[in-house]
């Protein structure tokens, strides 16, 4: 039996162990902080560790908690237990100078998520609810939020949101002067990027204040006087980079060796001359720069990127594609209001003198190049960019109009490890199929046994040549008995026949559009048996899938069944578009090939039966895009789609007929995000456009032929979705009769469509006054980057 010495001793052995076990536990917490750059501890874990460390006087865990979680933020969010963290540490983790975040953006919306859930729950007080709304929320820094996403937030946070779109608004005015100011109070942390050690991607999509001030305070050492900040800050300017280069160089600016993306996208005020000079000193390590939707970044500018970041391998400067047709008049694009920029900065660029020698290592990095849309690329710069000979795997020059036949021929007989290409809408034609079909004297695989392994169409990848209209029968079906491991195969609206598709021995497919071509069951039936990985099948406007036989005829053997037959036979699609021939009729004639589908575009040439449309939330449960054309359609169906396609965040209705009744959208759709209504909703009226404003939140809205509608229509719309991003009106009554102020007051709005409305007489002068405002009160009023106006 133990006597009470016994009992002290083991009380003490027990206490020295546990305190032992404690001090392991903290070694090992702060190690695999300081060490291991992932989340390695499950977030359930940390939540109970918080819970148990204060009543047991375990402290270490507040000072390593927070830290922890905050490197790991972009893990921490996507995990299901986020919104279970205690406001105490979740605090404590925004407030660490490791936080760690893509975006501002992605904090925000952290923190509407974490609030969304405690409104719901009932563990705190309204009060105190409020009050952690309040403080969690005043830890953004709201002038780093995209402008359209801020404007959104005035839906459920308006206070918030109205105070992040007025202090965007005036950094447009004037950012310069701000920050001027904010260096002289000390207080620049509020205008800086969150950049650690452990960041690994940058994005500031969508942020039309920034300018280039922005991005240097981010880089610049905290200890660093006021008088050189301020230096810095107004000596950025397009005139001066060599000037600038030397300061950046005495502040010795920070780097930020993990950083490899680096994406600044529909940012039109900031100068790119002065960005890769910024790159090129913090992220050292950068693989990814995406600058989509970027007008004034220029060749010029691809050049010095090249020369002076020659370790980022992939570079997107796409820009917006959409076809603006000659009946429509353009009054306004957003490079027309900004101030000129110098550009003469070539002896700048070709200093070193590097740029221009043939096969220099210092492009054979670059591997994937998207210039979708440059419409200033010529077949010389086609020419430069062979440099990238060594390394360029992935091109993509979709819309690229001035290129020629011979200038693409002469880009593909120079970069022959080019596998991938998305040449739609070019002048891509037989002089390029020709070099991609010709033997290349290069090729390392000369040993393989197929004849067609030694051309360069043979490894291609990936193809997209839609609307190439300068292909001939004979040259496309050349090319196509060329490509035996093709993975993404795109040849809508070309020349493509069922004599070239039954050339076609390919095994890899995953994606294939043959839309608006002749083809015939007769050559798409082999394609569609061969490749059973096929998730994605466009076959729009394809009427020959109606008859028995195409232009060939089938070979003895070859037996083939129905288009629907066949394709649920064999596939299990995510992403379809059909039409002629696609005509199930019962529920189970769709399941189980189409239960993954994502995305459907039904149009001319079909008629889906009411019980089809009615279940397809049970057939694709997963469905986010659904575009319906010259269907027939009811109250019931679009009701049923609304409410039990949970994910659906695109719906088009396009010249669809039935009895459809405001009864449609009285109902939350709270997923719903672009919502296009083309002569199908004759009815809507203010009433119907206010519930609509209240069941979605949408960033695109088409709608055409709702002729109730009046100016105060305008109103409802600027109101209800003050995020709208894009918005068309067609024969919609009144609807412009008073001009379009209110349509403005939508300071998201990126693109703006009038057609055929009342008096747009009094809507060409308001854009125009917009444009030319003297007023002060009026300069930050943001214009849409396109506005269409038809008449």
């Amino acid at each position: 039996m133990w006597g009470c010495d016994d009992v002290l001793s083991a009380q003490g052995a027990l206490f020295l162990a546990v305190e032992s076990l404690l001090v392991d536990c903290e070694r090992w917490f702060r190690t695999v902080r300081s060490r291991n750059p992932s989340m390695v501890v499950p977030l359930d874990f940390i939540i109970e560790a918080w819970y148990f460390a204060p009543k047991h006087g375990v402290t270490f865990v507040e000072d390593v908690c927070p830290g922890y979680l905050a490197q790991n933020f972009v893990q921490v969010i996507s995990s299901r237990s986020f919104v279970h963290i205690p406001y105490d540490l979740l605090c404590s983790t925004i407030e660490s100078p490791n936080l760690t975040v893509d975006s501002e953006k992605q904090l925000c919306e952290a923190i509407l998520s974490w609030v969304s859930a405690s409104r719901q729950s009932c563990e705190q007080s309204v009060s105190n609810s409020a009050d952690n709304q309040l403080s969690l929320l005043s830890k953004v820094r709201v002038c780093l939020l995209p402008l359209g996403f801020a404007a959104g937030t005035k839906r459920n946070c308006f206070e918030f949101g109205n105070n992040a779109v007025c202090m965007i608004l005036n950094l447009l005015k004037d950012s310069l002067q701000t920050l001027l100011h904010t260096v002289t109070d000390d207080n620049l942390d509020s205008y800086r990027i969150r950049l650690t050690e452990y960041s690994k991607k940058i994005v500031l999509s969508g942020c039309p204040q920034l300018t280039t001030q922005f991005l240097y305070i981010s880089a610049l050492p905290t200890d660093l006087d006021a008088v050189f900040k301020r230096t810095i800050v107004s000596d950025v300017n397009d005139g001066c980079l060599n000037h600038y280069n030397g300061l950046v160089k005495k502040a010795k600016t920070l780097s930020f060796r993990n950083v490899r993306i680096v994406d600044l996208s529909k940012c039109p005020n900031v100068h790119f001359g002065a960005v890769i000079l910024w790159m090129k000193w913090t992220f050292p390590e950068l693989r990814t720069f995406i600058a989509s939707y970027c007008l004034l970044f220029q060749f010029e500018d691809l050049q010095c990127l090249l020369l002076r970041c020659p370790w980022i391998n992939e570079i997107n400067l796409s820009i917006d594609t959409s076809i603006i047709l000659s009946k429509y008049s353009i009054i306004s694009s957003r490079s027309e209001v900004r101030r000129d920029v110098n550009r003469n900065l070539s002896s700048y660029y070709m200093q070193s003198g590097l740029y221009g020698t043939s096969g220099n290592p210092v492009f054979s990095n670059i591997s994937k190049l998207i210039l979708e849309g440059r419409n200033d690329i010529t077949d010389m710069n086609l020419l430069e960019i062979s440099m990238l000979k060594s390394s360029l795997c992935y091109i993509n020059i979709k819309h690229c109009t001035l290129l020629t036949d011979d200038g693409i021929s002469t880009l593909l007989l120079n970069c022959r490890k080019m596998h991938s290409m998305v040449l739609s809408y070019t002048s891509f034609g037989n002089h390029s199929i020709q070099t991609l079909c010709s033997l290349d004297p290069s090729d390392s695989f000369s040993y393989h046994k197929d004849e067609h392994a030694h051309v360069m169409a043979f490894r291609l990848q990936e193809l997209h040549l839609e609307g190439c209209e300068g292909i001939s029968c004979a040259a496309m079906s050349q090319l196509v008995s060329n490509m035996n491991i093709v993975k993404s195969l795109c040849l809508r609206e070309t020349s493509l026949a069922d004599g070239a598709l039954c050339n076609f021995v390919g095994s890899s497919l995953e994606y294939l559009d043959i839309s608006e071509t002749v083809v015939s069951m007769v050559s798409l039936a082999p394609v569609i048996r061969r490749n059973s990985n096929l998730s994605c099948l466009k076959t729009a406007g394809c009427r020959n899938l109606l008859f028995e036989q195409g232009e060939v005829q089938s070979t003895s053997g070859n037996k083939y069944g129905r288009f629907l037959q066949e394709i649920t036979s064999t596939c299990y699609l995510e992403d379809v578009e059909m039409g002629w021939a696609f005509c199930p009729v019962r529920v189970d004639d769709l399941i189980p090939s189409f239960s993954k589908v994502r995305r459907m575009t039904v149009g001319l040439g079909t008629t889906l039966p009411e019980n089809i449309l009615h279940a397809l939330p049970e057939i694709c449960p997963f469905l986010e895009s659904l575009v319906l054309r010259f269907q027939v359609i009811s109250d019931r169906v679009v009701r049923n789609l609304l409410e039990s396609s949970t994910n659906l965040q695109v719906l088009c209705l396009h010249y669809c007929l039935g009895n459809l009744t405001s009864f449609s959208f009285q109902t939350m759709a709270p997923a719903l995000r672009i919502l296009r209504l083309q002569w199908v909703t004759p009815w809507i009226t203010n009433d119907d456009l206010t519930i609509l404003t209240q069941n979605c939140n949408l960033v695109e809205l088409l709608l055409s032929g709702c002729k109730l509608l009046d100016t105060s229509s305008q109103e409802i719309i600027s109101s209800g979705w003050p995020n709208l991003a894009c918005l068309q009106l067609e024969e919609c009554g009144q609807i412009t009769l008073d001009g379009v102020d209110s349509i403005l007051d939508c300071k998201a709005l990126e693109e703006v469509l009038l057609r055929h409305t009342v008096s747009m007489k009094n809507s060409i002068p308001m854009f125009n006054r917009a444009i030319t405002t003297n007023n002060p009160a009026e300069e930050a009023r943001i214009l849409p980057s396109k506005i269409r106006i038809s008449s």
